[in-house]
């Protein structure tokens, strides 16, 4: 039995891409670090945007399985953009990287503009909390 269940109250404007409440019962929780498009060796790879989505979303799932978790596990995610024009620009791409990697239940979800990341090449940085059965 998932631990998790996703609300979306009527109320509230439906949902695109993430969901209004998440509630956790039981479980373990897993507090995922910011990931980036860091490679194995610690480079930033991706010209774009979305490239560099996909490698970040890519890294937060690994990190996540190691963990024992699953994308479903998600509870939460806060996605830093240095650029948020272009993240809107590129939303509905995001979106169907992140149902390719992760499917269709979505976490609570947040994006804030950053100045900077870290590695000053980064566009994008994705961190996360799970609940584990």
């Amino acid at each position: 039995m998932n631990p998790l269940t996703r609300i979306n109250p009527a109320e509230l404007a439906p949902p695109t891409g993430f969901s209004h409440a998440v509630t956790a019962t039981g479980g373990r929780l897993v507090f995922l670090a910011g990931q980036t498009a860091l490679d194995g060796d610690g480079k930033v790879v991706g010209a774009t945007l979305p490239e560099q989505f996909e490698t970040a979303l890519g890294n937060l799932l690994t990190a996540l399985r190691a963990a024992g978790g699953a994308p479903s596990s998600l509870a939460r995610i806060t996605v830093y953009a240095t650029d948020i024009a272009d993240y809107r620009a590129h939303a509905p791409g995001l979106g169907e990287i992140w149902r390719r990697l992760a499917g269709r239940e979505y976490p609570a979800m947040a994006v804030i503009g950053a100045t900077r990341l870290w590695d000053e090449q980064a566009m994008v940085e994705l961190d996360g909390i799970a609940v584990l059965d």
